[in-house]
């Protein structure tokens, strides 16, 4: 997506238990003529199922919902094409680490300007990582385990292995990592088995978030 071509608008999803509290979100986005609303969902396996079916460029996503926790919807969401960002009011250390490590794509307070939130929304759509400054100074005492992390994943693959890693990070299929990197779909796969082995991890996803974790997608 290219934010800024013509007649091309970002598809906003919005999820939270309180209907009034989306109404309120819809009314601060629609100030923004690239922002488009299309759709309301009031818990984590109900945003699931309206992704599905609306196909969101973005999904503003409440972590504490009754009818089923928004936590648990980041992974399929994102799974989905998604770029998940989390609006709560809550900023502990658990709920930033579960949610980044589940593969949102931002967090951010409720209690933001409604300038910061379409700000929030467009620099989401465009591929970029969104957090609240008190989310970026909890980050900011990880950065020690971060680059011992991110030394670990170099010192286990092998030079293609890691671009490949980077590729499962960004959330590439194998046919897209293959055309990406010049090799065949079957060489991707054997990569792919290779450093989910050698990473200790139980699936390509888990791998993926490890690379999140170590900030190996961004470099």
């Amino acid at each position: 997506m290219t934010l800024g071509a013509p007649g091309r608008l970002v598809d906003v999803l919005l999820v939270d238990d309180d209907p009034q509290v989306c109404a309120h979100l819809a009314a601060m986005l629609g100030g923004d003529a690239a922002l488009r609303v299309v759709g309301r969902a009031h818990d984590g396996p109900a945003a699931v199922r309206e992704a599905g079916r609306l196909r969101p460029d973005v999904v503003l996503l409440d972590l504490r919902m009754p009818g089923g926790d928004g936590l648990d919807a980041v992974a399929p969401l994102a799974a989905l094409g998604a770029r998940v960002v989390v609006l709560t009011a809550f900023d502990s250390g658990r709920d930033v680490d579960a949610a980044l490590h589940h593969g949102a794509a931002g967090y951010v307070l409720k209690s933001s300007a409604p300038r910061d939130l379409v700000h929030v929304v467009r620099a989401a759509a465009a591929g970029h990582q969104v957090l609240a400054p008190p989310v970026v100074r909890r980050l900011s005492r990880r950065t020690t385990h971060e680059a011992a992390l991110a030394a670990m994943i170099r010192r286990t693959l092998t030079d293609r292995e890691l671009e490949t890693l980077r590729s499962l990070a960004a959330g590439m299929s194998n046919g897209q990592i293959a055309d990406d990197l010049g090799i065949g779909v079957p060489t991707v796969k054997g990569h792919v088995s290779a450093l989910v082995r050698k990473l200790g991890c139980s699936s390509r996803l888990q791998a993926a978030l490890l690379a999140r974790d170590a900030g190996i997608d961004r470099v």
